[in-house]
């Protein structure tokens, strides 16, 4: 899942927090659900910590009697950056009908939460359950976090020039006092699917007891999401995404058409590329055409892909020979248009 936005002149940084995918799904039809019962109403926790709260499910998966749970709570009030809860993977004990286990509560989830589900297990982020959680109205759980972990990043350079290797340093601190944990924090450094896919423990660095740590980072990493996540259990428990800054350049934009000459109204592909540019950015690409003697005008679009190309369609309105160019406005780079080149209307 390749996913990033293009940033000209400006860092991007986004919270993280991780979220089961189940595109289009429906409720697993053999997952009963009776009650979802939580130990404690309300939690204190402080810094890199985790709560622990004991979670008992009552209820039946028809297929696979030992298959493990995992509950979702959602955030309902508070200001915390996590905005969602997931349960260890749920034990199943068969002779008294009930999944129990914990659920790891991080200082990141201060505020209120709610159960709202169950899902079957093993939990995997991202591309896991094939199935949307069942629904489920339970217990609330009121979270008291205190020096909840800051992430920032400096990315060097600033801006990074496409086919150039950077470095980020990371770093995390106790938000309250401004200051280090003074210990070395143990964190994920990753690029793209890690950071929205990574599931404890695992993939794991260590900072400084300064609460910094820095990672060189190859020229393709910087087409993708950055990120330095807080492992937890079963999910990270905060963290930070981000896609670095990039210079203004003019691409070279290619413009090649399938055919040199064609009958009048016959559609003419057109192939080309632009480089460099952020692949999967979806800038357009607008294919002109010459009228009178200055005067270029949008006759079709089509949107860049991610291996950078792109295909437009001529379609010759005379006969004789037709100028055409292929134009890319703004879009992360400075605007670009291909050589002016030719089809013939016969």
């Amino acid at each position: 899942m390749r996913t990033s936005r293009v940033l000209a002149a400006a860092l991007l940084a986004v919270p993280l927090a991780a979220a089961p995918l189940a595109a289009n799904a429906s409720p697993d039809p053999d997952l009963h659900i009776t009650s979802v019962t939580l130990n404690k109403t309300g939690v204190a926790v402080s810094g890199l910590n985790t709560a622990p709260v004991t979670v008992t499910v009552k209820g039946s998966f028809d297929p696979a009697p030992t298959q493990s749970v995992n509950v979702i709570l959602e955030r309902t009030g508070g200001s915390g950056q996590e905005r969602t809860l997931f349960s260890t993977n749920l034990v199943r004990n068969q002779s008294a009908g009930t999944w129990s286990g914990p659920l790891n509560v991080p200082s990141t989830a201060n505020g209120t939460f709610k159960v709202t589900g169950v899902m079957t297990g093993p939990f995997f982020p991202g591309s896991g359950s094939m199935t949307d959680p069942t629904p489920y109205a339970g217990p609330s759980l009121a979270v008291t976090g205190t020096h909840q972990p800051k992430i920032t990043a400096a990315v060097n350079p600033k801006q990074v020039p496409y086919g150039k290797s950077y470095s980020i340093k990371w770093a995390v601190t106790d938000a309250q006092t401004g200051k280090p944990y003074g210990s070395r924090v143990r964190v994920v450094l990753g690029v793209d699917n890690t950071c929205a896919e990574y599931f404890g423990p695992g993939y794991t660095n260590l900072t400084g007891t300064d609460g910094t740590v820095t990672k060189a980072y190859a020229a393709d990493d910087a087409n993708w999401v950055n990120c330095l996540l807080l492992p937890g259990n079963p999910a990270s428990v905060g963290g930070l995404g981000l896609v670095v800054a990039r210079p203004l350049t003019k691409p070279t934009v290619t413009a090649v058409p399938s055919r040199s000459s064609a009958p009048v109204g016959t559609i003419v592909p057109v192939n080309g590329s632009v480089y460099p540019l952020r692949s999967g950015n979806g800038c357009q690409v607008f294919l002109q055409r010459l009228y009178g003697a200055s005067a270029w005008r949008t006759v079709s679009m089509a949107r860049i892909r991610t291996s950078l190309r792109y295909t437009v369609n001529a379609q010759p309105a005379y006969k004789g020979l037709i100028p055409y160019r292929v134009y890319v406005p703004a879009c992360s780079s400075i605007p670009a248009t291909s050589k002016t080149f030719y089809i013939r209307g016969t």
